[in-house]
């Protein structure tokens, strides 16, 4: 049974058990308040550069199945949990949670304390970190965790892109929507371009039940490329790493304003805030997990939301014309934004869950209203 170390860059030390695979890794360390859904987590690009520490006290029961990957594999830096459950119990199960990390690569610890860590992290921030299970020597550890980047200032999303455009045809499933699916199989059929910057699988499965047909294409393609598609609308996806410094995504959509619809989630809310002008920070430790309140101040309506950034927009840098629409009801920070000249929306939280509560699924829908009403007559 190896050791694993963890170091903070702060000098803190925490020793638990190796899990997953044996090695050595580092990143910025950050938690999520998620009670499920880690497999949605470990394979959720937007965790590129990142240590994980579930606040949940026992991972694993249910396995590893193939049908909730988020994307083609897990991207996070590291993974710790207090109780990896021993014993998977679930029909779907393909494999147990420490042998999907360790045939992954994916370095984590179990018996950590982790309510202590978690306290430590939302009181100092999130802050850089190694962990390890090939070398216990908390100086040397240390002296790695100081060295690596902040994530301020890097730019993660070329990481995770895809590296060609491809369609996407698979619905999400009625059955785990026991209250429906607004605008569910609805037609004719809305010709969707979305920017993978770490798309996640149940936004386009929730954009196909909603009657789009979707080419996703790279982060990095030009405004030029995406009008020749001839799209009812654009989508900008959710994605790793800092806002500012994606700044060839930022510069299509500045120049796609105007010309077709835009609705985007968490990056793609950054970075539509950014194309018009507005600021984005850096938040001390994120929001993470699948509790987070939201109030729609259009509507007064509260919804319960999942979560994952560590930036948000600054709402006084936003231009005329450019509205906030919610806000978080922790820390007041933007959650959601449009601009009603130029067609175009976003929300900083997560609609399409995976994993998580279905309270905003509703805003597939107005983006097909959105595309239907602005579409050339």
């Amino acid at each position: 049974m190896n050791q694993a170390t963890l170091v903070l860059e702060d000098g803190t030390v925490l020793r638990g058990r190796a899990f997953g695979a044996i090695g050595e890794t580092a990143g910025e360390i950050v938690f999520s308040t998620g009670m499920t859904g880690y497999q949605e987590v470990l394979t959720d690009p937007s965790y590129r550069g990142q240590i994980v520490v579930m606040t949940a006290p026992q991972i694993g029961n249910v396995g590893i199945n193939l049908e909730d990957d988020e994307s083609s594999r897990p991207w996070l830096a590291g993974f710790i949990v207090r109780d990896p459950s021993p014993i998977v119990s679930n029909w779907r199960a393909a494999m147990s949670l420490d042998e999907y990390l360790s045939r992954h690569g994916i370095v984590a610890m179990a018996d950590c304390p982790t309510r202590a860590l978690v306290r430590h992290i939302r009181t100092q921030g999130a802050m850089r970190a190694v962990l390890s299970s090939v070398d216990d020597n908390a100086d040397r550890l240390l002296e790695k965790a100081r060295s690596i980047p902040t994530m301020s200032g890097q730019e993660l999303v070329s990481q995770v892109t895809c590296r060609e455009p491809y369609t996407w045809d698979e619905p999400a499933d009625p059955v785990w929507y026991p209250n429906g699916i607004p605008g569910a199989d609805e037609t004719p059929p809305l010709h969707v371009v979305a920017y993978d910057f770490g798309l996640k699988h149940n936004i386009l499965r929730l954009m196909r039940r909603c009657g789009m047909r979707i080419t996703a294409v790279p982060a990095d393609t030009p405004a030029e490329q995406v009008l020749a598609l001839s799209p009812a609308g654009v989508f900008l996806s959710n994605g790793p790493g800092d806002p500012a410094a994606v700044t060839y995504a930022i510069a299509s959509v500045r120049r796609l304003l105007g010309h077709v619809p835009i609705f985007g989630i968490c990056l793609g809310h950054q970075i539509l805030a950014l194309a018009l002008g507005g600021r984005t920070y850096k938040l001390k430790f994120g929001h993470r997990g699948i509790n987070q309140p939201v109030k729609n101040l259009l509507t007064g309506r509260v919804e319960i939301t999942t979560h994952n950034h560590g930036f948000a927009v600054d709402a006084d840098s936003l231009p005329q014309g450019a509205e906030v629409t919610h806000v978080n009801l922790n820390d007041g920070c933007v959650e959601g934004l449009r601009h009603v000249e130029y067609g175009a929306f976003s929300v900083q939280f997560h609609p399409e869950a995976g994993p998580g509560p279905h309270d905003a699924v509703h805003l597939f829908q107005q983006f097909r209203q959105l595309m239907l009403e602005r579409r050339p007559s």
